[in-house]
This record gives C-alpha cells, sequence and structure tokens, in this order.
C-alpha cells in the first residue's frame, strides 16, 4: 500500500501543476486581450476628441477641416476604408505577422475614432462620457459572464449573427426612411445583440487559446480576440448613446 501511494502522490501533483500552468496562461492570454483592446479604445477615443476640436472653431462652427470629414466624399473614403481594413485583418490574419496584425488594428481604431468624432456635434460630452462608462460598467459585466459561466454559449451564436445582419439591413433602410421610431428599434434591438456577442465572443477567444500555441500564433489569437471585443464595445456604446445620450 505504501508503494502504491509514493507512486500516486506525483501523478497528482503533475496534473496538479499543469493545470494550474494552464490556469496562468489563459489568464495571461486574457490579459493581454484585454490589454490590447483598451489600448484601442483609449485610441479611438483621443483621436475622435482631437479630431472634433481640430473640426471646430471657437464659435462652434466647422473649419475648414471640419466641412472635409463630416461631409462629401471624405466621409465615404473613411468609411470604406475601415471597413476594408477590418475584412483585411480578419480574413489575413493567419498569414500577417504579429507585429504588422497589431499595427493594422491600431490603425483601424484610428480611423475611427476620425469617423466617430461627429458624435460630439451631435450629443453633449456630459452624455458621451456617461454613456461611456455605462457601456464600460455593462460590457464587464457580459465578458465577465462569458469568461466565468459553464454554460456553452456556443448555440446563441447563430441567433446573434442573424440578429446582427438583421440591424445592418435596417439601419441601411432607415438611411433613406429617417423614421425615429425605427431608430429606436435598431437600438434597443442592437444593445441587445451586442450584449450577447460581447459574452459569446469572450467565451469563443476563451477557448481559443492553447498552451501549446507559439508566441506568433498566440499574438494573432489575441488580436483577433481584441479587435473582435473592441468592436462589440463600440457598437454597443454606440447603440446606448442613440437611447440614452442628450442631442445638443
Amino acid at each position: 500500500m505504501s508503494d502504491f501511494d509514493r507512486n500516486v502522490a506525483p501523478a497528482r501533483g503533475g496534473y496538479a501543476g499543469q493545470a494550474a500552468a494552464v490556469d496562468a496562461g489563459l489568464r495571461a492570454y486574457m490579459i493581454r486581450v484585454y490589454n490590447y483592446m483598451a489600448s484601442a479604445v483609449a485610441l479611438t477615443g483621443a483621436v475622435a476628441w482631437f479630431t472634433f476640436n481640430a473640426a471646430v472653431n471657437s464659435s462652434g462652427g466647422l473649419t475648414a477641416f471640419g466641412q472635409s470629414i463630416f461631409s462629401g466624399p471624405a466621409v465615404i473614403v473613411l468609411f470604406l476604408a475601415t471597413l476594408g481594413l477590418v475584412f483585411f485583418i480578419s480574413f489575413r490574419i493567419q498569414t500577417l505577422s504579429f507585429p504588422t496584425a497589431l499595427t493594422l488594428f491600431m490603425v483601424y481604431a484610428g480611423l475611427l475614432g476620425v469617423m466617430l468624432s461627429s458624435v460630439f456635434l451631435v450629443y453633449t460630452g456630459a452624455s458621451i462620457t456617461r454613456v461611456f462608462f455605462i457601456s464600460a460598467a455593462s460590457f464587464g459585466a457580459l465578458s465577465l459572464y462569458g469568461y466565468t459561466t459553464q454554460r456553452d454559449l456556443s448555440g446563441m451564436g447563430s441567433f446573434l449573427i442573424m440578429g446582427l445582419f438583421g440591424v445592418i439591413i435596417a439601419s441601411l433602410v432607415n438611411i433613406f426612411l429617417k423614421s425615429s421610431g425605427l431608430e429606436f428599434v435598431i437600438s434597443i434591438v442592437g444593445v441587445l445583440v451586442f450584449a450577447g456577442l460581447t459574452a459569446w465572443d469572450t467565451q469563443k477567444i476563451k477557448e481559443m487559446y492553447d498552451v501549446q500555441d507559439d508566441g506568433t500564433v498566440a499574438g494573432r489569437k489575441a488580436v483577433m480576440g481584441a479587435l473582435s471585443l473592441y468592436l462589440d464595445f463600440i457598437n454597443l456604446f454606440m447603440m446606448l448613446l442613440r437611447l440614452l445620450g442628450d442631442r445638443r
């Protein structure tokens, strides 16, 4: 019996040590994802604020720079550039080096900041700040749920994707209809969709972790995970801003 006990004890210790190593590696990986995501959000906010200040003069009117980026071809160019860049990163992530992928992600965040600077023309600064903290708290709670829950959220993914396409199509239609009622419905549905996507994406990112990944593969996964959570947060913020923001 004593021989049996001596053989089992090291095995148990070995399994416990392996589990602890995996847990530590997973925590480091998720912290890395959140750090990249938070850096991108901070960059977007800073670029949006500085762009707004450069676009508006002291009397509240638009400068020449503001007129160029808030109207005309520049709006279309910015939209196509950001859309093309996010698709490029998503489809080419497996072939990009980690530094290139991270750089492109930050370029995308900066360009989106230029686009989103227009929200300062529509909503008051106080309400933007308030909604940002509401969005951050909601995102944090939802992402924590996705990370800690034992429930498999993969089944809700298809419904969330369908809801996302529905929001996109309805938003495009409302560009022409300009219906405040439809915009309210889109915002409500959008909040629910991006809330669900936040939890779903977090669980999916967690499951992507592999202790055997080398530095390049782990870096790519971290960037792609950060991009997914970044998009969830930005869209959740914009939907909540439509519902809770105070217009100028």
